[in-house]
């Protein structure tokens, strides 16, 4: 009979969080109002107000191109069309689920899309705020580097079409 030892056992290292892999998508949705310079909405969340792009999860059953109107809807109460891809943007965090921690590895894909209709101030409970912005508002604003990235790129792309 062989007994168990140590080195008979993988290690698990309490102090390494177990990774998951999340898919989102989101948008940079544009209006152009007559005269005015072109406006994208932005979301601020969490207890920081951490301005942001609107973005979520993939539900199993949608495609990103999907999502990312179901996103930028929800969390901003606008509706818009998908006009073209954007940026994939790539990035790790650590979050707390049912008291276990877990490293995320996160993958979102933007789209540029164009306003249709709604309001900032109908957006969902889990955002303080909804604000159209200028590009250059946008980039000043913008928390995360990655998303003022998207957000040139948006700027870029109206800017030659």
């Amino acid at each position: 009979m062989k007994t168990s030892t140590s080195s008979d056992t993988p290690s698990i290292d309490p102090a390494k969080p177990p990774t998951e892999t999340q898919i989102s998508a989101g948008g940079v949705v544009v209006r152009r109002p007559t005269g005015q310079p072109a406006e994208l909405a932005l979301i601020a969340v969490g207890p920081q107000n951490r301005w942001q792009l609107p973005k979520g999860l993939i539900d199993a059953d949608e495609t990103p191109e999907v999502a990312a109107t179901r996103e930028v809807r929800e969390e901003t109460g606008i509706a818009g069309k998908v006009v073209a891809p954007l940026e994939k943007v790539e990035y790790w965090y650590v979050a707390t689920r049912r008291g276990t921690r877990i490293r995320y590895h996160k993958f979102v894909h933007f789209f540029l899309l164009d306003y249709i209709s709604g309001d900032v101030a109908d957006h969902d409970h889990e955002v303080n705020e909804a604000r159209w912005v200028t590009f250059e508002e946008a980039l000043a604003l913008l928390t995360f580097p990655a998303e003022r990235k998207v957000v040139a790129q948006a700027q870029t792309m109206l800017h030659t079409a």
